[in-house]
């Protein structure tokens, strides 16, 4: 059986296919993050990308007594100071010809309402190696994004000299 994903991917390893000429990266200053920018800057040449960082709102949720997180008032201060910072940062992490969008809310979500709303043709995340109680209760962002997106997602693993992510 042919995976359509590795035959995209092999496809784009000399020219972005017609179907993949905008082309979000989902950016979160992660090496994980890097990479995936980095193999979609090499593996789609020509395609226009859109760097995407979501600061999460989450941060100012309280965790409850049951293992979940309440929800709190949102901290103005601190959210202008987050996203201050991340704008900052990816300026840093843009080249020349790249677009860049910075939302506040759901990474997940925000991820994937840019990407419909710019009409990408495929989006690429880096995945985050993380620990099994770690991944069961949040999850692996990379994952929720591939489950809800409309359109092609490509994650990238960046390996390391231990094998694991």
């Amino acid at each position: 059986m042919i995976d359509p994903t590795q035959s995209a991917l092999n496809a784009a390893t000399t020219t972005a296919p017609a179907g993949f000429q905008r082309i979000v990266v989902g950016v979160d200053f992660s090496e994980s993050s890097s990479h995936a920018l980095t193999t979609a800057r090499s593996r789609f040449p020509g395609a226009t990308l859109r760097l995407v960082h979501v600061t999460d709102a989450r941060v100012t949720a309280a965790p409850d007594l049951m293992g979940g997180v309440t929800a709190a008032m949102p901290d103005p201060t601190l959210l202008h100071t987050l996203e201050d910072a991340d704008a900052a940062r990816m300026q840093g992490v843009a080249q020349a010809g790249e677009e860049t969008e910075l939302m506040v809310g759901d990474p997940v979500t925000g991820l994937l309402e840019a990407a419909g709303r710019w009409e990408a043709d495929l989006i690429v995340v880096g995945t985050h190696a993380q620990g099994a109680l770690e991944h069961f209760f949040l999850g692996s962002t990379a994952e929720k994004v591939v489950a809800r997106s409309p359109i092609p997602v490509l994650t990238v693993r960046r390996r390391t000299g231990s094998g694991r992510e």
